[in-house]
């Protein structure tokens, strides 16, 4: 074997996720709505704190005091999750969907900007899209 010059192992950095902190006004209802409704799964969950995962979608829920009015537009939040098989996976989630009351869900349309997406709004108001490329 011969010595040479080592070899040089560079590590790559790169981003792997966004995880938004979504304010609520009632940790039980909200945790209720991303579990039982949009189909996300309990990670972790503290007095005022929650974090939830479905795929590799995340979100961290963060308790404010129940005063605060989170649909008054000025605080109103929003997040977009990009998905594979956008009518599958809204397909996936419509009985749930029903459920709602009237004027929270946007069912499945194309977008002029190339996506297909449809929206959701949560317990508190914020608003998310689902969407994939056309």
């Amino acid at each position: 074997m011969s010595q040479g010059t080592p070899i040089e192992v560079v590590e790559i950095a790169h981003l792997t996720q966004i995880t938004p902190f979504v304010p609520c006004t009632s940790m039980d209802r909200q945790i209720g709505f991303y579990r039982n409704v949009l189909g996300f799964g309990l990670g972790f969950q503290a007095e005022n704190y929650a974090f939830l995962r479905r795929d590799a979608v995340a979100v961290r829920l963060v308790e404010v005091d129940g005063t605060v009015d989170l649909s008054v537009r000025d605080r109103q939040g929003s997040f977009y999750v990009d998905v594979e098989g956008l009518d599958a996976v809204y397909a996936d989630m419509r009985p749930t969907l029903a459920t709602l009351p009237e004027g929270r869900v946007r069912a499945p349309f194309d977008q002029p900007y190339g996506q297909r997406e449809f929206h959701v709004a949560d317990e508190d108001c914020t608003l998310i899209f689902f969407g994939e490329a056309i």
